[in-house]
């Protein structure tokens, strides 16, 4: 990478770094840290929901898709826009009045107040592990983009840089500083990838007809997908929004319901159809620079030497020239962090907000509660810092992260909710259950001797074994709830 790119590169870091540390003076208390005062608007919050769902790790999980499958790896994220609408009907007008009326800062908040201090203490737990994860999968997706791009840079020495400008940034300046910067980052990468990246790959493959004299038809196509890979797609994606951390801490830092439905509406068609197509069709435009062996003078002959998340980097570092590269790579970390700060916020929340202050009793000030939210953010980051080191695929943790989460919550959210004979003892049942057979069959899907039916993820059967447990154990041992909102 040239100097100037690098120098443009370092100066968007050192600006996103101050970010931070404005907002470490600006936050008054752990409201401010955590929820933005509950007065966000719905721009702001509808392009952090997307910034944060999609973000850089998705877009380098989307390149790789189109890399290996064309354009129909962009049904991935038409379950996202799904999810969102749904949300945006189903849950918000619930959560948000309640959220206001009783002050929650955590999802596991809301398992407090339907269920007992053992269920709320359980989803927080679920809920940091996930998170953790999904934090360690946005840290790998900065290290592989950065390992590719630049000649120096090992995947090593990627991971510790990225990993330390993301967990300073966010240890600093909590939910205001990653909303705000949410805000200005998408737009950044949005604008990124239709000004530069796309037009530039295109032409610098060929256009169209070279397109479709190098790589088979099927990339073409929009069919190029089993009905199974978009059963778990859904499955895993889908639910991701009743569940997540991150979404409810911007439901409950918006001004209003309308203000929250809104900012969904507006992050389910972002992600659907204007992300998945262009995150796709950079993977494709890679797969056939590979095939015209544009990545030779790398040392790679052909498409077999490529892992397919690196063909998108690869793309990028080969066709564009000097001081729009370094925007290029700015606007890609720029979504990576939009992503990994939400999901490192959110995972102290759960230590800090369910785990430390509410359910084991510790009484702070205000003032401390936000040194001790810092410190657990830190302490969380430099751990999915570690486990990012042990992984290799960006969309693999990202989707394992989401199972985790989804086996063990998604049906006590809903029956929270919606089903007034649903107990404490049914809820921690469905977690406990959920979780214990999407992690089983997960760690045993690892070996080429197993394999479910029909090619299905794992999560399906985490979720059926959920919902028995807490339907059986609901109706055996109720405790009846006067709060379902049924």
């Amino acid at each position: 990478m040239h100097s100037i790119d690098i120098a443009v590169f370092a100066i968007y870091m050192v600006a996103v770094l101050a970010v931070g540390f404005y907002f470490l003076r600006k936050n008054t208390g752990s409201e401010d840290y955590y929820l933005g005062g509950r007065k966000m608007s719905y721009p702001h919050i509808g392009l952090s929901v997307v910034a944060t769902d999609v973000g850089g790790g998705f877009s380098i999980g989307l390149g790789g898709l189109g890399f290996v499958m064309g354009v129909a790896g962009s049904w991935m994220l038409f379950t996202g826009l799904i999810g969102a609408w749904l949300a945006a009907v189903f849950l918000i007008p619930l959560v948000k009045p309640l959220a206001d009326k009783h002050s929650f800062y955590t999802m596991p908040e809301l398992f407090g107040y339907f269920f007992n201090s053992k269920v709320a203490i359980a989803a927080g737990v679920i809920s940091a592990v996930g998170y953790l994860g999904f934090t360690s999968s946005q840290i790998l997706a900065g290290a592989v983009l950065a390992s590719s791009t630049f000649e120096q840079v090992s995947l090593d020495t990627a991971l510790w840089v990225m990993g330390f400008i993301i967990v300073v940034y966010t240890v600093a300046g909590g939910i205001k500083a990653v909303i705000y910067t949410d805000t200005a980052q998408w737009i950044l990468l949005l604008s990124g990838l239709i000004f530069i990246g796309l037009p530039l790959s295109y032409q610098a493959v060929g256009g169209y007809e070279a397109i479709v004299a190098t790589v088979e038809p099927e990339f073409l196509s929009l069919a190029n997908v089993s009905w199974q890979q978009i059963v778990n797609w859904g499955v895993t994606i889908i639910p991701i929004w009743f569940v997540g951390m991150t979404l409810y801490q911007r439901i409950y830092a918006s001004k209003s319901v309308k203000d929250a439905k809104k900012a969904w509406y507006m992050a389910g068609l972002f992600e659907w159809p204007i992300m998945a197509f262009m995150g796709v069709l950079l993977g494709l435009f890679a797969r056939v620079a590979a095939e015209q062996g544009m990545f030779a003078y790398m040392g790679f002959a052909g498409v077999e030497d490529i892992h397919q998340e690196q063909g998108l980097p690869l793309l990028l570092r080969t066709v564009l020239p000097v001081g729009l590269m370094g925007l290029m790579m700015a606007a890609y970390f720029s979504a990576i962090m939009s992503t990994a700060d939400s999901c490192l916020v959110a995972a102290s929340g759960n230590v800090t907000g369910d785990l430390l202050r509410k359910w084991l009793g510790l009484d702070m000030s205000d003032s401390k509660l936000i040194r001790i939210s810092q410190v657990v953010t830190l302490l969380l980051g430099i751990v999915a810092l570690l486990l990012a080191t042990v992984m290799e695929t960006v969309l693999d943790l990202m989707l394992h992260s989401y199972a985790v989460m989804v086996s063990g919550l998604l049906v006590p959210v809903i029956g929270a909710l919606y089903w007034q004979k649903s107990s404490s003892a049914g809820a921690l049942s469905a977690m406990a259950s959920g979780g214990a057979v999407t992690l089983l069959l997960t760690i045993m899907s690892y070996s080429d001797d197993f394999g479910l039916p029909y090619g299905l993820d794992p999560i399906i059967f985490g979720l059926a074994a959920a919902v028995l447990a807490f339907i059986s154990v609901s109706l055996v041992r109720p405790d009846f709830n006067e709060k379902s909102l049924r």
